[in-house]
């Protein structure tokens, strides 16, 4: 049976709970590279090995290894981020990194091109900001989101602690994270337990992300565990939970599939971290460790079945699930501009294209967040559709805030057309290896040439959900974008259209492996239909399927109408 197992379980089964031979490989001043089993470990400790794809053939021809460095995620669970911190991450991508901050789709940020003698230093520094990146990647829960907008701030408050206490006790213990970046004692003997994740961690990558209705701005239904926070009375009463989510496909292969969520029950405020250990536990102990591109939970809900997924749960919960709780959710973008939350202070919502905070000519977006860190006596919050919230700002702060905003050029979401405001876009090439098509660098062309097209037809203003991504595995949520690019090959994508506004509908393949030419000549004829024939307030992705365009996706045990307020 070991012999089945893939080659990454023996990797973390030898690793001595994710050491391997990491320190020796960033000791090696021949090259900017660690060995390809470290490169898998790596990735536990927040980090991943990656190279310049621009400029691997000139490097080829020149005899030189190609241009590696190394992507560096943090863990910031909730999206939740001081001024202190801020500035901190701030002078690490001024100091190390090659552009600037990157506000990724799970609340949080990354430093890109940082080179292998610099991670060590970086990642300590972090630390010392009191973050971390040792499970920002990996087979283990990654960064938890948590709406972030706080909006209600009672509720927020109580979801937020609950997102920050799942992120910290389910975390790894291994102390090779000390170890190795924060000079800790070396171990001696055998590798400390690790009581939930155990010699080899889990088969895959898990994420847990937790709504508060009807706002479903990190997209519930596409975590391995949605939490849907239920408040009755004022207070927060629980959480109906939504299983089995996960975005990631591989072109060609009908085995792999994007899938939603199913909502499964409600458990109390008290009862979540002790059904989310054991949801993780289960995935732990049924998940497939043979094939990686069938080891999520979405999968092992399918091959086991949802009904025995269930009652495996209650048995080691010693208690059944109670019936999920009334929700309604209203869309899964983010609202920018000012928003007075229900204690009377202010939030304001920045849209930051493709999360990129970088300074290029007028638009001096890192330079700006610098000044409002310097400024800010609130605190930070990351959106998982890569935009930032200047949040708890006093009425008397404001004025000092927009005047940052506008001398900086953060001010854009004031003039932009909607299709901009709610567009996400992965990084993809130059440094994704993963990445067959461009993504993020393709974004501003893309959205000039539908903003031509959607300002013709008197659709500037309309709300409509675009997502690209560069490869099918779905870093930027592709499947529930109302209109979806998804890489095929250079200058080659699938359009994908049809979800809807709240993220509770897929989309599926309109025209498969077509160029930009394609692409524009089949959403032309989409755009007229819809300004001449939508309902009030009917979004682009309703309006496709109830004209006809697309047919009715295939109905799966999901959200249950019942719960559906």
């Amino acid at each position: 049976m070991a012999s089945e197992l893939s080659e990454l379980e023996h990797i973390k089964d030898r690793s001595r709970q994710l050491r391997g031979s990491i320190a020796e490989g960033l000791a090696d001043a021949v090259t900017g590279a660690i060995s390809e089993a470290d490169t898998k470990l790596l990735k536990f400790h927040g980090s991943y090995q990656q190279d310049d794809r621009d400029l691997r053939e000139e490097r080829r021809k020149q005899k030189l290894e190609p241009l590696y460095a190394f992507m560096l995620r943090a863990r910031l669970p909730g999206g939740v981020v001081t001024p202190a911190q801020w500035l901190v991450f701030d002078r690490l991508a001024t100091e190390y990194a090659s552009s600037g901050l990157r506000i990724t789709t799970r609340q949080t940020f990354q430093w890109h091109g940082i080179l292998k003698h610099d991670l060590k230093c970086t990642i300590a520094a972090i630390n010392h900001a009191m973050a971390s990146t040792i499970a920002a990647c990996g087979d283990v829960l990654r960064n938890v989101v948590a709406t972030p907008l706080p909006e209600r701030s009672s509720v927020h408050a109580e979801a937020y602690a609950w997102a920050a206490k799942l992120s910290a006790e389910l975390a790894p213990q291994t102390s090779a994270y000390h170890e190795l970046w924060l000079d800790g004692e070396k171990l001696v003997g055998e590798p400390e337990p690790e009581p939930l994740y155990g010699r080899t961690y889990l088969p895959r990558k898990f994420k847990i992300g937790l709504a508060i209705p009807p706002l479903n701005d990190i997209d519930v239904f596409a975590q391995d565990l949605g939490l849907i926070a239920i408040e009755e009375n004022g207070r927060l009463a629980g959480f109906n939970l939504a299983v089995g989510g996960g975005m990631g496909a591989t072109h060609g292969d009908p085995s792999t599939y994007p899938r939603l969520g199913e909502v499964i029950g409600f458990v109390t405020a008290e009862q979540l971290r002790e059904a989310a250990e054991q949801v993780i536990a289960i995935q732990r102990d049924w998940g497939d460790r043979r094939e990686r591109r069938h080891a999520r939970l979405k999968y092992t809900l399918d091959h086991r079945g949802t009904d025995a997924f269930v009652a495996e749960l209650e048995r080691r919960l010693g208690f059944a699930l109670q019936p999920a709780r009334p929700f309604r959710f209203e869309h899964n973008g983010d609202r920018c501009g000012w928003l007075q939350g229900e204690d009377g202070r202010w939030h304001l919502t920045l849209h930051i294209e493709s999360g990129r905070l970088l300074d290029r000519g007028d638009l001096r977006l890192l330079s700006g967040m610098r000044e409002l860190a310097r400024a800010h006596t609130g605190d930070f919050r990351l959106t998982c559709n890569q935009n930032v919230i200047v949040a708890n700002v006093d009425a008397a702060d404001r004025e000092c805030i927009d005047a940052i905003v506008a001398a900086h050029g953060l001010d854009g979401y004031r003039r932009q057309s909607a299709i901009r405001r709610h567009a996400i876009a992965c990084v993809a090439l130059p440094t994704c290896g993963l990445a067959m098509a461009e993504s993020e660098r393709y974004l501003p062309t893309i959205l000039e040439k539908l903003e031509a097209r959607l300002e013709h037809h008197g659709l500037l203003d309309a709300p409509i959900l675009l997502r690209l991504s560069g490869c099918p595995n779905g870093c930027s949520r592709p499947y529930l974008g109302e209109i979806a690019l998804v890489g095929r090959a250079p200058g080659r994508y699938d359009l994908r259209l049809g979800a809807d506004f709240a993220g509770q509908r897929m989309n599926v393949v309109h025209r498969e492996n077509v160029d930009e030419a394609a692409i524009l000549d089949a959403l032309e004829p989409l755009f007229a239909s819809y300004a001449a024939a939508r309902a009030p307030g009917e979004g682009f992705g309703d309006f496709l399927l109830r004209s006809g365009v697309l047919a009715p996706p295939p109905a799966r045990r999901t959200i249950p109408a019942e719960v559906v307020a």
